[in-house]
């Protein structure tokens, strides 16, 4: 499993990289196995801002759809 240690990690298996005040984010390795196959990304819109707990984005797969939440 790839662990990239620049990356800021949640708990529930999100990162976040932060460059020049652009935030860009993922999923864990792990929790792209436990989604399986991705059928549908739903990102937030460019230049969006967001305060901790905004869902900012929706990952849904064949096995279920999660939101992303914005970590502090």
């Amino acid at each position: 499993m790839n662990v990239p240690e620049h990356l800021k990690y949640t708990t529930s298996h999100e990162w976040v990289s932060i460059d020049d005040n652009v935030a860009t984010i993922g999923i864990t390795d792990h929790a792209q196995e436990e989604l399986s196959e991705l059928v549908y990304i739903e990102l937030p819109e460019e230049g969006r801002e967001v305060t901790k707990g905004d869902p900012v984005a929706v990952v849904e797969s064949v096995k279920a759809a999660s939101d992303i939440y914005a970590q502090p």
